[in-house]
């Protein structure tokens, strides 16, 4: 059976961590809504962009009671150094443990390129209601307009 993030589930209570090395869980946003956008690598361009558009309406989000999290398995260290690099706004953390929230929720999985398979991150993001339930997943993401429509759900949730 595969792993999936389903709307109406329970969003596991799994630790992360953030880029000062403390660790960050879903339950630490308990009672407000929060985007979680898992995304493959710091520094690349459909990640950057991605980051920097979350970051631009990271106050929009705060008005609409929501709490933005990026997730990606780069190191806590790489993270400081891509937030600091772009001015990104909107918090970063770690998924590298094995068994983590993305392996949990099947978003860290086989992928193809060129014929090659190897594990990686399928770009997602989750809405989380304010009671830990997954209200909306996004699924193989594309990042053009992607933030804005998180944010417009968000809103309405």
């Amino acid at each position: 059976m595969s792993k999936s993030a389903n709307v109406g589930e329970k969003l596991p209570d799994i630790a992360l961590t953030a880029p000062d090395g403390s660790a960050v869980k879903p339950s630490d946003f308990a009672g407000k809504k929060l985007v979680l956008f898992f995304y493959p690598k710091d520094d690349t361009p459909g990640c950057t962009t991605e980051n920097i558009d979350f970051s631009a309406l990271a106050d929009d989000f705060a008005k609409a009671g929501t709490a933005l999290l990026g997730i990606s398995k780069d190191s806590p260290a790489r993270h400081q150094k891509f937030a600091a690099k772009h001015g990104l706004r909107a918090p970063l953390a770690t998924d590298a443990e094995a068994g983590g929230l993305s392996d949990e929720l099947g978003i860290w999985t086989e992928k193809q390129n060129y014929g090659r398979t190897y594990l990686g991150m399928v770009r997602t993001t989750l809405l989380v209601a304010a009671d830990g339930t997954i209200a909306r997943v996004w699924s193989k993401v594309k990042v053009k307009g992607h933030a804005a429509e998180v944010l417009e759900a968000a809103r309405a949730l």
